[in-house]
């Protein structure tokens, strides 16, 4: 084919057209392939190959990430921004109901409820209104989905499961609400962040590491379950830790550790787990009674190693709800879609990267010296020579510059409708079975 096809739009039939002359001709049947083609382009189960495909489209579309920050100089006027929007949509009316079955509605589809989902699609700006209105669920319907999802947070795979259809189902009057409470919330952020800063947003489990107004890495975060939420709060970050030690909370002593010890002696030594007095000296637990109705008055501590609660790094900043961020040996839970797990930490995906990152203005600590630590498994408080504001936020809508409006569940039930919850119910409270790092031991 002597044209370059670039970004053209090209259908289906003129594919397949010149796919199969240049095969007819190449086993010299040309009335053969002539009549293979007639019956594929008359063909009933033939679907929609006139509309236009574009595969780029359906590819990129879920892409909404910015490297504008949460918080910025810009937050309040971007949200304000939104709402005006969302405030035009609601006085022409809202937007459609997008009624069908979970997981029926996805690309290839021909149904009657696709067009109401185009209808929803174009009017928030998801979908170009040249598209058009069709019972056809094409590349452009797909792409424009993947981006719906993304900016809600949701697995941007471009099929209408229960939660991404809930999504689409709140009224506009209550998405408008919801800005108009974040709006609140941004407005009480100080008008400086500082030249560096750390920002935990709760409902979006995610981190932001934001230097010079720009974010310079994003990272997934497990964050407090409903019934131990992690709290709000303004800090500054004063020290990571590499290779922590772990200590165990006193309920899980009596709870968990002691019962543990009387069917297995060696539990203690095999999870690497010390005994300390309140001296300071190590204590033997052959000595000491497990048998007995009240926990010894020592001290349960975990040395480093991969076994570790906290993994490889911890991240202490200043509050008083004993709360820390830190790494994970089980790194499977980022890939839940409700990282909502903990007791009140944040546990950090690739967190090395944000050590790194907070170190970088300490002149002794470039990353290979970071891993070299690591790897040693020696136990290495480090204090950054310049403190780190870190604001652990709950925000469930915002925008960036581009206009694109993102919207969070919300999960602690703070923003004042229930519809906002979407998946509260859904995997909220720990898993059975399931290692809480924040309180329970590595069995």
């Amino acid at each position: 084919m002597s044209k370059k096809i670039g970004s053209e739009l090209v259908s289906r039939r003129t594919l397949l057209r010149s796919a199969l002359s240049v095969g007819a001709a190449a086993v010299a049947a040309p009335a053969l392939a002539q009549d293979t083609l007639n019956d594929l382009i008359n063909s009933p189960r033939r679907g929609t190959w006139d509309d236009q495909f574009d595969a780029q489209v359906s590819r990129t579309a879920g892409n909404t990430v910015s490297n504008t920050p949460i918080l910025s100089p810009q937050s309040v006027p971007n949200i304000q921004q939104a709402i005006s929007q969302y405030q035009q949509i609601a006085s022409s009316g809202g937007w459609p109901q997008v009624s069908a079955q979970p997981g029926r509605l996805r690309i290839g589809v021909v149904d009657p409820a696709v067009q109401a989902l185009r209808q929803r699609l174009i009017i928030v700006g998801d979908m170009q209104r040249e598209a058009g209105i069709s019972s056809s669920f094409d590349s452009y319907v797909d792409g424009a989905v993947k981006r719906f999802q993304a900016r809600h947070g949701l697995p941007a795979d471009g099929v209408l499961g229960e939660y991404t259809i809930k999504a689409m189902n709140i009224p506009v009057n209550v998405r408008l609400q919801q800005l108009n409470t974040n709006l609140i919330r941004l407005q009480t952020f100080p008008a400086d962040l500082g030249r560096r800063h750390v920002m935990v947003n709760i409902p979006a489990t995610y981190i932001e590491a934001v230097q010079e107004d720009q974010v310079v890495l994003r990272h997934s975060a497990i964050v407090g379950r409903l019934s131990r939420p992690t709290h709000i709060i303004n800090s500054k970050i004063y020290e990571v830790i590499l290779n922590p030690y772990w200590t165990a909370p006193r309920s899980i002593i009596q709870k968990d550790i002691m019962p543990l010890m009387r069917k297995d002696p060696t539990y203690l030594a095999r999870n690497n787990i010390r005994l300390i007095d309140p001296k300071g000296g190590e204590v033997a637990p052959e000595t000491v009674d497990w048998n007995a109705e009240k926990a010894p008055n020592l001290m349960f501590r975990q040395d480093p190693g991969k076994n570790n609660a906290m993994a490889s790094t911890k991240i202490n900043f200043y509050n008083p709800n004993n709360e820390y961020m830190h790494d994970t040996p089980e790194q499977g839970l980022f890939n839940k879609l409700m990282r909502f797990d903990s007791s009140g930490c944040v546990r950090v995906q690739n967190v090395r990267d944000l050590a790194v990152w907070m170190l970088g203005e300490n002149p002794d600590w470039p990353r290979q010296r970071i891993e070299s630590v690591i790897a040693s498994r020696v136990n290495t408080p480090i204090k950054l020579s310049q403190e780190v504001p870190v604001y652990f936020s709950y925000i469930t809508a915002w925008s960036a510059k581009d206009g694109v409006v993102q919207f969070r569940d919300d999960i602690y039930q703070m923003d004042g409708d229930q519809e906002l919850a979407l998946q509260t119910t859904a995997g909220m409270e720990k898993t059975p079975g399931a290692i809480d790092q924040d309180t329970v031991l590595p069995q």
